[in-house]
């Protein structure tokens, strides 16, 4: 690989010769702009405003436009004059845990190798003190007429360096947030538990750029005279949520689906089942009330007669009680004169007995 920067690794007192490379390339499909009434290219030149005059690469320089519009004019010599300790050093300031460096900086990446074989000792040392100690060199260097900050890491058996941001370069997320307090429940959480676990891990080797060979095929099929094949359209990815819960549950399922796994089972990770509580819905049918816009005669004629029937069933009941209360005490009473005229009788008749059998014996 074509190295892009010479120099070399500052580690305290020890210095490391050092060549960069680029560690990562763009695989995007790049266009051009042509004329697309005959196909002709579009290009841009560079043209002096002063003179209205295009001119070479070798006639063309910096400068700082002022905040009134004037142009100062920078040179390459008084940039080099600027103490820049890091021109062709890539200075380590500090060794800090990996998880202390927001992924918001990380930029470009580098691969740093030894340059030369007095090289090899101390690019091994520090490439094996970085693993050990499990922790990232953060530097400073120069690339490009500025100052940049970078971290250095081990990526198999070399040393990598990702550029990074200046702090005072990242932008605060104020106002991105939603501004809208929104409670979520335990039962949605859940299910995104669960759709999470059912999407699992990926091997991220096997992830490639859909898009980019679509339109490698098309070119392909244009250089070559043919129709290019029809795909199926991307799905609208914009429509409005209206069930949460019912579409993390759709996607629990077509994700189990795409799996092999039974959509409706159990999740592979965690051996129980989603539960799944449904959004409350508004019943679709009328109201007795309302029918087809007007009231329900018959229904409210029905609600008015059913509390007069009520009321005429109990009036009923309360007779047929007082009723039968006032014949039970009827004959209650009948029965008790009709036993004292059978005692009064027993009692006439013994009398009488007896005075005749005390006449008889006189």
């Amino acid at each position: 690989m074509r190295s892009i920067w010479n120099g070399a690794i500052s580690f305290g007192l020890v210095s490391i010769p050092i060549k960069l490379v680029n560690a990562t390339e763009n695989h995007a499909v790049s266009f051009r702009q042509i004329h697309t009434e005959d196909g002709g290219r579009i290009r841009y030149r560079k043209v002096c405003e002063l003179e209205e005059r295009e001119v070479p690469t070798a006639e063309i320089g910096k400068g700082y436009e002022d905040a009134d519009g004037s142009i100062i004019p920078i040179t390459d010599q008084d940039l080099a004059t600027l103490p820049i300790p890091t021109a062709k050093t890539i200075e380590i300031v500090a060794f800090v845990p990996a998880d202390r460096i927001d992924p918001l900086q990380m930029g470009a990446a580098y691969y740093l190798a030894a340059s030369g074989t007095p090289a090899a000792k101390p690019y091994t040392l520090l490439r094996e003190a970085l693993k050990r100690s499990q922790k990232v060199a953060i530097a400073k260097f120069a690339l490009r007429g500025r100052e940049r900050l970078g971290m250095l890491r081990v990526v198999d058996d070399v040393i990598a360096m990702h550029g990074l941001l200046w702090p005072d370069e990242i932008r605060a997320p104020e106002g991105v947030a939603p501004d809208t307090d929104v409670t979520v429940r335990e039962a949605e959480l859940d299910l995104a538990d669960a759709l999470m676990d059912t999407l699992g891990e990926v091997d991220i080797n096997t992830l490639h750029d859909d898009y980019r060979e679509a339109v490698e095929e098309l070119v392909a099929a244009k250089v070559d005279g043919v129709t290019p094949a029809e795909r199926a359209p991307a799905g609208d990815g914009g429509g409005k949520v209206i069930d949460l819960l019912a579409a993390l549950e759709n996607s629990v399922r077509e994700a189990r689906t795409a799996r092999g796994e039974d959509p409706e089972g159990a999740d592979s990770g965690s051996g129980a089942v989603a539960e799944v509580t449904p959004l409350a819905r508004k019943s679709s049918r009328a109201t007795p009330k309302q029918v087809g816009g007007k009231k329900s005669t018959s229904t409210a004629a029905k609600k008015k007669a059913a509390p007069a029937a009520k009321k005429a069933s109990a009036k009923s009941t309360a007779r047929k009680t007082t009723t039968a209360k006032q014949t039970g005490s009827a004959k209650s009473g009948a029965a008790k004169k009709t036993a004292s005229k059978k005692t009064a009788a027993k009692k006439t008749t013994g009398t009488g007995t007896g005075t005749a059998r005390r006449r008889a014996s006189a």
